[in-house]
C-alpha cells in the first residue's frame, strides 16, 4: 500500500516541482475562495442566476480573446520568469476586491472589472503554468505530474470553498479577500526557491510572423492533438460550468445558503482528489481513458440532475468530479506528449481557451438556464455533452486507430 501511494506522488520527489506543488495548493486555495466569495457576493448583490454567469464569463473571456498570445508568451519566454510577473499582477484585482468591501462601497460592476482584470492575467499565467510542468519533471513523470496538478486544483477547490462557506457566515466576505491576498506570497516563494539548472526548458520559440498561425496548423496537421481539443472545447463549452450551476443549485434547488454551496464543491472536489491520484497511480491517458471519462462524466450528469436532496446530490457530484478529473487530465498528459517542445506554450494555450475560454459562452448560457427553468436543466445539458463527447471518441479514436495513429501511452 505505502509503495502504491508513493508511486502516486512520484513526481513530488522532483524538488523544483514540490516546491511549485505547495505553492499552488496555497495560492489556490486563495483563488478558490476569492472565485466563491466574488460569485456569492454577485449572486447576494443581484439575485439573478444570469448576473452569476456573466461575472465567471467575464473572468474567462480574456482566455477566449487572448489566450493564444498568452501561448506565444510561454513559449517566447523563461517560465519561471513569466509566471513571477503573472502572480505578482494578480495581487492587483484580488487587492481592489479586498478594499471595495472593506470600505462597504461594493457595486456589481466592480467585481465584474475585478473578475474580468484577474482573467486578463490569467490568459498568460494558466498556459504557462502547463507547459511549466514538464520542464520541472520531465516526459517519464508526466501523467503523475498532470493528475497530481489536478489534486492540486481539487484540494483547492474543497479547502477555498469550504472555509469561505465558514468564514462568510461567521465573517462576511471582507475575510476572504484578505486571506487570497496573502496566498500569493506562496506561489512567488515557491517559484524564487527554486534551482533554475534543475529545469528542462525548451528552447525559446523564434520571434517570427504568424507564429500563432503556426501553432494552429501544427494541431490542424496533428489528429493527435486535434481530436482531444475538439472533445475537451464540446464538454468544456456545455459540460464544465460548476461555478455557475453550483451555487443556484445550492440556493434555489435545495434553498440552502453559504453552507450547502461549500458542500456541494467540496463533496465534487473529493471525488476528483481520489480519481486524480488513481490515475496519477495508473499513469495512463490516450483515447480509450478519454471516452471512458466521457461517458462516466455524462452518466453522473445525468444522475446529479435527478437528485432529490442536498446529501444525495452531494454523492453524486462526488462521482462527477471524479469522472471530470479524469477527463481533463487524460487530455491534457494526452495533448502534452504530442506536441513538440517549441510549440507546447501556444498548444496549452489552446487547451486552456476551450477548458477556459469556452466559460463565456457556456456560463452565461447554463445561467440563463438555470434561471429561466431549473439549475438541473443545466446539469442534463452536461450529462449529454459528455454522452456525446463518450460517442463522438469511440467513432474518431476506432477509425484513427485503423489507420495506424496511436492515442495510447
Amino acid at each position: 500500500m505505502s509503495a502504491a501511494l508513493r508511486h502516486s506522488f512520484n513526481s513530488l520527489e522532483v524538488p523544483n516541482y514540490r516546491r511549485y506543488f505547495v505553492g499552488q495548493v496555497i495560492s489556490l486555495s486563495g483563488n478558490w475562495m476569492q472565485n466563491v466569495t466574488a460569485l456569492w457576493l454577485i449572486l447576494t448583490l443581484t439575485n439573478s442566476g444570469f448576473a452569476v454567469g456573466l461575472a465567471t464569463a467575464l473572468q474567462f473571456l480574456p482566455m477566449l480573446l487572448f489566450g493564444a498570445y498568452g501561448g506565444l508568451l510561454a513559449d517566447r519566454m523563461p517560465k519561471r520568469r513569466l509566471l513571477l510577473i503573472t502572480q505578482s499582477l494578480m495581487t492587483i484585482p484580488a487587492a481592489g476586491l479586498f478594499l471595495v468591501t472593506f470600505f462597504g462601497v461594493e457595486q456589481p460592476w466592480m467585481i465584474y472589472l475585478a473578475v474580468f482584470l484577474f482573467g486578463v492575467v490569467n490568459c498568460v499565467d494558466n498556459p504557462t503554468r502547463q507547459s511549466f510542468v514538464i520542464e520541472m519533471v520531465g516526459s517519464d513523470r508526466l501523467v503523475n505530474a498532470v493528475s497530481l496538478n489536478s489534486v492540486i486544483l481539487e484540494t483547492a477547490r474543497i479547502v477555498g470553498p469550504a472555509f469561505a462557506g465558514l468564514i462568510i457566515a461567521g465573517f462576511g466576505v471582507v475575510p476572504c479577500f484578505a486571506i487570497n491576498l496573502l496566498t500569493f506570497a506562496a506561489m512567488i516563494a515557491a517559484l524564487l526557491s527554486m534551482d533554475p539548472r534543475a529545469l528542462q526548458a525548451a528552447p525559446p520559440a523564434v520571434r517570427k510572423p504568424g507564429a500563432i498561425r503556426e501553432g494552429l496548423r501544427h494541431v490542424r496537421h496533428t489528429p493527435e492533438l486535434a481530436v482531444p481539443l475538439a472533445l475537451m472545447a464540446l464538454v468544456g463549452t456545455l459540460g464544465f460550468n460548476f461555478q455557475v450551476v453550483l451555487p443556484l443549485l445550492a440556493k434555489f434547488s435545495f434553498g440552502g445558503g453559504a453552507g450547502a454551496y461549500a458542500l456541494l464543491v467540496s463533496a465534487m472536489g473529493v471525488g476528483s482528489i481520489v480519481a486524480a491520484l488513481v490515475n496519477g497511480h495508473r499513469g495512463e491517458t490516450g483515447g480509450k481513458v478519454i471516452a471512458a471519462a466521457a461517458l462516466a462524466f455524462g452518466i453522473a450528469g445525468l444522475a446529479a440532475a435527478a437528485m432529490p436532496d442536498l446529501i444525495a446530490e452531494a454523492v453524486v457530484l462526488a462521482a462527477l468530479g471524479a469522472a471530470a478529473v479524469i477527463f481533463v487530465s487524460s487530455v491534457n498528459s494526452t495533448i502534452q506528449l504530442a506536441v513538440s517542445a517549441e510549440m507546447r506554450g501556444r498548444v496549452m494555450a489552446l487547451f486552456s481557451i476551450v477548458f477556459l475560454g469556452s466559460t463565456p459562452i457556456g456560463g452565461p448560457l447554463a445561467g440563463w438556464l438555470a434561471e429561466a427553468y431549473d439549475p438541473r436543466v443545466a446539469l442534463v445539458l452536461a450529462g449529454i455533452s459528455g454522452l456525446s463527447a463518450a460517442w463522438a471518441a469511440r467513432v474518431i479514436f476506432t477509425r484513427t486507430a485503423r489507420r495506424g495513429l496511436s492515442y495510447s501511452t
